[in-house]
């Protein structure tokens, strides 16, 4: 069963993001910076949004733009992201690439008049996310840090049994994001990423917590991290455990790994003063699956898959990618204020700098929290 980007967000758009107002206008002329796994992704859910046309796509690497432009249909392929920004026709653009590189092209992104996609972390540093903001907001464009699971069908309706008072008052949350180790090189090293698991997926659920609770004020972080697995790959953490403890008294619990084999595991627990609700993002709308040889994940390439694991179907669709363009791009239509925005990746960057010195100090680390530090990984495990 196939699904528009349309009829996706109508189905999902239940209280936690604003209904789209589609009208007859153009449809948004898309560039991809980026021709990797994640643009994959970008470029299947923008492709199912009849209001986005991808119109170009940029990759350093010789052939990779020609290749990625070939595949999706895409008029326009170069090897330099300079030139995309040049064409006038953009009007907004997915940046999906190294995290050291975010700021840079941010700004050349938002000086051009661009309206922006950026993936998560949303950046190396809390001057480079100031820079990136202040640039954005001066050139009129709209920034949005690209957070998923707020748009994840099943953690929406998570959400929204939440908010209704189903539970009662949340007093506990927990989100657990799990795999056997990132599929690019950049990740393992901390000089580009900035850290380890808490850097690539403890974001997630940083996002995810603010987002359920209405994006209140953390008054805490406490985090215990180590590197158990991975220790000739990086310096950065394969596993970290996160506590945020917010202004309402509302605990939430990040796991995250790179360690865990068998493929992806994205759950998270909500509890209440008159009730609990689980959700498993993968269990229960997959199939249970033994490959002897194993198979690859259409999203996150989650490394073997030997064994037992569970094979999610319309998977974009399930981690919230179609219905995340697709806001997005009603957003640029209509002049809509993005659901997770620059400010956002702000916060949830704060948190985890937060979270790499509590993993440092072993100690509980008040918010706000500030830091000098170029990269969360400087703060726990600075070079030799």
């Amino acid at each position: 069963m196939s699904h528009s980007g349309l009829s996706t967000f109508q189905t999902t758009n239940i209280s936690s993001f604003p209904t789209p107002s589609f009208s007859m206008k153009n449809p948004v002329n898309v560039g991809l910076i980026g021709s990797q796994f994640i643009a994959s992704i970008h470029a299947e859910a923008l492709k199912a949004c009849a209001h986005a046309r991808l119109t170009a796509v940029a990759s350093p690497t010789p052939g990779n733009a020609a290749a990625f432009a070939a595949r999706h249909g895409i008029p326009h392929a170069f090897t330099d992201y300079r030139q995309l920004l040049a064409l006038p026709e953009i009007q907004m653009v997915v940046i999906g690439i190294p995290n050291h590189l975010h700021c840079q092209v941010v700004v050349e992104a938002a000086e051009a008049g661009k309206h922006i996609v950026i993936e998560k972390p949303l950046c190396l540093s809390i001057a480079e996310a100031d820079r990136m903001i202040s640039v954005c907001r001066a050139r009129g464009v709209k920034l949005m840090y690209a957070e998923e699971l707020c748009f994840a069908p099943k953690y929406v309706r998570l959400k929204q049994l939440l908010d209704s008072g189903a539970l009662g008052r949340p007093t506990l949350i927990k989100q657990a994001e799990k795999h056997d180790g990132p599929h690019a090189p950049h990740f393992w090293d901390v000089e580009r990423s900035g850290g380890g698991v808490t850097m690539d997926m403890g974001c997630h659920s940083i996002e995810f917590f603010r987002w359920m609770l209405g994006r209140g004020p953390v008054k805490s972080v406490y985090a215990q991290m180590n590197t158990s697995v991975h220790s000739a790959k990086t310096r950065g953490d394969d596993n970290a455990i996160i506590l945020l403890e917010f202004a309402n008294g509302v605990v939430c619990m990040a796991e995250q790994s790179w360690t865990k084999l068998g493929g992806m595991d994205d759950r998270a627990e909500v509890y209440g003063t008159e009730g609990v609700a689980y959700a498993d993002l993968l269990r229960g709308n997959a199939i249970e699956t033994y490959s002897a040889g194993g198979y690859e994940y259409a999203v996150e390439k989650a490394g073997s898959t030997k064994g037992w694991s569970f094979t999610i179907y319309e998977e974009a669709w399930n981690y919230g990618f179609h219905g995340e363009m697709a806001h997005f791009i009603d957003c640029v239509q209509n002049d809509r204020q993005p659901l997770v925005t620059g400010e956002d990746g702000r916060a949830v960057l704060e948190i985890i700098f937060a979270a790499y010195e509590s993993a440092r100090t072993g100690r509980k680390v008040e918010l706000p929290f500030h830091t000098t530090a170029k990269r969360p990984i400087d703060l726990w495990r600075p070079a030799t």
